[in-house]
C-alpha cells in the first residue's frame, strides 16, 4: 500500500502517503501523526473502520411487520461497510486505492472503492442558528488571528460562514495555511472552534450544539421573519391586544396594517415606523443590524417608532413589543399624549410569546465538510479516472464519506457535501502539506467496476477484510439530525 525506503545509516523509513515525504525515524510517527516506523515498516497508525448493522454493536432495528423469519436486516442495505477510515491514502497517486473490497448485497456482485482523499481543495460550510449579528457578508472571519473565510449569505434564521478552501490553504503565509488546516480538521472533527468575524462577533462553532456568540449561548433560531410572526400568530393576538409590533433586523411586520390583521377586521391605530415600507404590514431597516431585538442593535424597541397619528391613535390603546424567538417582549398603554408607557403584561399575551419561543427550534452549528475529488484521487480507482466521473453522474455510482450520505454537486467533477454529525468519530486528518485527509468511498456493482476500467487485479472479498488484524467495527445506524452517533 505504501512504499517503504529504508536508510541504513540512521534506520529511518521514508513515508510516500502525501507529498511532504516524511523520515521517520523507529518508534516514531510522521508529521501528519497517521504513518508510523514500527520495527522498520510504515504502518497506519489508526484502526481500519468497518461499519456494522447489527444488534450486538447497539444498532436500533425497527421491523415493520411482525414476521417470525425477519432477521432484523435493512432492506437493499448492506449489513456490513468497508469505510476509508484507516484505510490509507493513493499518494502518488498512480497507485490502485488502499482497499477495493467485493461483497453481495440482494444477489448482486457489488464492490466498494475506498481511500482516504488528500484534500487542498476543500472547506467547510458552517451555519449557524441566530438572529445575532455576526458580520457583514464578505467580512474575513479570523482563527488565532489569521483569515480563514468569510461571511457569507445569510438564510432564515441562521448566518452562515464559508471558511477554508485552496486560498487559505496554500495561498496566505504558512501560519495562515497551517491555522486554516487546523481550523478545518477540528470543526470536522466536531471540536469546539472560536472564531472572530471582522468588523463583527467572536463566535464558538461547534458541529451539533448551540453556538456561542460573544460569550453567550444561544437557545433557539427564530420561529420566522416579522411579517411571518404576524401571520403564524395574529389570530391568537386577536381580541387581546390593539397592536403587535414584530421586530426583525431583515422585515418588522405590525399586525394592524398586515394582510392578517386586515382580514380580522383590526383598526388601524396610526402607528408610525422607522425603516423603508415595503408590501402593508411589512418594514425593511427599522435599524441597523446588531445583537440586540430581532438581530437589530437597539435594547428599546420604541426607537423604531415615531408619534402616533392623532386621528386614529386613543389614549388607553394597548400594544405588544416582541422579537422573533421571544426571547424581547414588552408592553405598552398609551397615556394621554399617546405616548407608550411601559406596563405589566397580561398572562394572555405572556402565554403567546410563550408560545413564539415553543415554536423556535433548538439552536444549533451544522458543519457540513465540502471537497472536490480530484483526478489523483479518481486514479486510485480507474485507469481512466473521467468514468468515474460519469458514472457518479448516471447515477451508476454512490459516493460516501465514512459511510456517511453526500450530496454531490451537478457539473464537472465530483464536487461533494457531508454532515459531519453523520460520520464516526475522528474521521478526519490532514497532512501539513497543508491539506485535510477525508476518508471517500465509491460503491457500484462489479461489473460497472470492470466496464470504467477498475484495478480489478486488486479486489479482495469482503472476509479478508472483516479479518484483517487492524481493523475496527463501529455500529452503523443513521444519527440523529444535528447529533454525534
Amino acid at each position: 500500500m505504501v512504499t517503504e525506503t529504508t536508510s541504513a545509516a540512521i534506520d529511518k523509513i521514508r513515508c510516500d502517503a502525501c507529498p511532504v515525504m516524511c523520515y521517520i525515524k523507529p518508534g516514531a510517527a510522521g508529521a501528519c501523526d497517521r504513518y508510523a516506523n514500527h520495527d522498520g515498516k510504515l504502518v497506519r497508525v489508526d484502526p481500519h473502520v468497518i461499519l456494522e448493522r447489527t444488534v450486538s454493536h447497539g444498532g436500533k432495528l425497527v421491523p415493520f411487520s411482525r414476521t417470525e423469519d425477519w432477521d432484523g436486516k435493512i432492506v437493499h442495505e448492506p449489513s456490513t461497510f468497508v469505510t476509508a477510515i484507516g484505510a490509507g491514502t493513493t499518494y502518488p497517486d498512480y497507485k490502485p486505492a488502499p482497499f477495493i473490497v467485493s461483497s453481495e448485497i440482494d444477489g448482486v456482485d457489488m464492490v466498494t472503492v475506498v481511500t482516504e482523499g488528500i484534500f487542498s481543495y476543500c472547506g467547510i460550510k458552517v451555519k449557524i442558528d441566530t438572529d445575532r449579528y455576526l458580520g457583514p457578508e464578505t467580512a474575513t472571519v479570523r482563527a488565532q488571528g489569521e483569515a480563514v473565510g468569510h461571511v457569507t449569505t445569510s438564510e432564515y434564521g441562521s448566518q452562515m460562514l464559508s471558511l477554508g478552501g485552496v486560498h487559505h490553504l496554500t495561498g496566505g503565509s504558512k501560519k495562515e495555511g497551517r491555522v486554516t488546516c487546523d481550523t478545518l480538521m477540528d470543526l470536522a472533527n466536531c471540536k469546539a472552534v472560536e472564531l472572530t468575524i471582522d468588523g463583527g462577533a467572536s463566535v464558538v462553532v461547534q458541529a451539533g450544539q448551540p453556538p456561542i456568540v460573544n460569550g453567550m449561548k444561544e437557545e433557539r433560531m427564530r420561529v420566522g421573519c416579522g411579517s411571518a410572526t404576524i401571520g403564524m400568530f395574529a389570530k391568537q393576538w386577536h381580541g387581546k391586544v390593539d397592536e403587535v409590533v414584530v421586530v426583525d433586523d431583515h422585515i418588522t411586520g405590525v399586525l394592524s396594517e398586515h394582510q392578517a390583521g386586515k382580514l380580522l377586521d383590526i383598526a388601524d391605530t396610526g402607528i408610525k415606523m422607522k425603516g423603508r415600507r415595503s408590501t402593508p404590514g411589512r418594514y425593511f431597516q427599522v435599524a441597523d443590524p446588531g445583537t440586540g431585538w430581532g438581530g437589530t442593535n437597539i435594547s428599546d424597541p420604541l426607537a423604531i417608532l415615531g408619534p402616533f397619528d392623532a386621528k386614529e391613535a386613543k389614549p388607553g390603546l394597548s400594544m405588544l413589543m416582541v422579537s422573533t424567538t421571544g426571547e424581547h417582549s414588552s408592553y405598552y398603554v398609551l397615556d394621554e399624549a399617546l405616548k407608550p408607557v411601559e406596563t405589566e403584561m397580561p398572562d394572555d399575551l405572556k402565554f403567546s410569546v410563550e408560545r413564539i419561543q415553543e415554536n423556535c427550534e433548538p439552536a444549533l452549528c451544522t458543519v457540513l465538510f465540502m471537497a472536490g475529488a480530484g483526478g489523483s484521487l479518481r486514479a486510485g480507482v480507474t485507469d481512466n479516472p473521467v468514468r468515474l466521473t460519469r458514472s457518479v453522474k448516471d447515477a451508476l455510482t454512490r459516493v460516501t464519506s465514512g459511510g456517511a450520505p453526500v450530496y454531490v454537486w451537478p457539473g464537472g467533477g465530483i464536487t461533494y457535501m457531508v454532515d459531519v454529525t453523520q460520520m464516526p468519530a475522528g474521521a478526519f486528518g490532514y497532512v501539513p502539506t497543508p491539506a485535510l485527509v477525508a476518508p471517500i468511498e465509491f460503491t457500484m456493482k462489479l461489473s460497472d467496476y470492470a466496464a470504467l476500467g477498475g484495478h480489478m487485479d486488486y479486489v479482495k472479498p469482503l472476509s479478508e477484510v472483516q479479518n484483517g488484524e487492524d481493523v475496527r467495527q463501529l455500529p452503523w445506524q443513521n444519527p440523529i439530525p444535528g447529533r454525534r452517533a
